[in-house]
């Protein structure tokens, strides 16, 4: 193997690495709070949450996808599997936010923060293929 092709492999790693620690990074910097944010975002952004249960269920499952997408950075070839469902948690809340926003359901600050979660599922996609191809 040429020296060129080993460092176009160690930059595709590289950046599969990087897209998935940011993404597990930011995540968690994003959920944490929000165990400690159920009456204010009851108050911002009404109606009242009525079932903690699915509010506190859903940013424990989160939680748990932002440890995957560290695992999978920490070797984005042997965790390549991974990337599938990880590219489905993006874009199923993203488009799910979208469809909420266009119904007049959603707040625009939440759009915005769907079009994160997607632009997140567009890396996570290039990273499944260009991890593909450097095997």
């Amino acid at each position: 193997m040429s020296f060129g092709r080993v460092l176009l492999k160690f930059e595709i790693m590289k950046f599969a690495k990087y897209v998935f620690y940011v993404a597990g990074i930011y995540g968690i910097v994003a959920l944490v709070p929000q165990y400690f944010l159920e009456s204010k975002n009851s108050a911002d952004f009404p109606p009242a949450i009525t079932h903690a249960e699915y509010y506190y269920g859903f940013i424990g499952v989160a939680l748990a996808f932002q440890i995957v997408f560290l695992l999978i950075g920490s070797d984005p070839q042997k965790y390549r599997a991974m990337m599938l469902p990880s590219i489905v948690e993006k874009f199923s809340f993203g488009i799910a936010l979208v469809v909420l926003y266009l119904q007049n359901r959603l707040a625009p600050l939440m759009l915005g923060l769907g079009f994160i979660d997607m632009t997140l599922g567009v890396l996570f996609i290039a990273s499944y293929f260009l991890v593909a191809n450097k095997k």
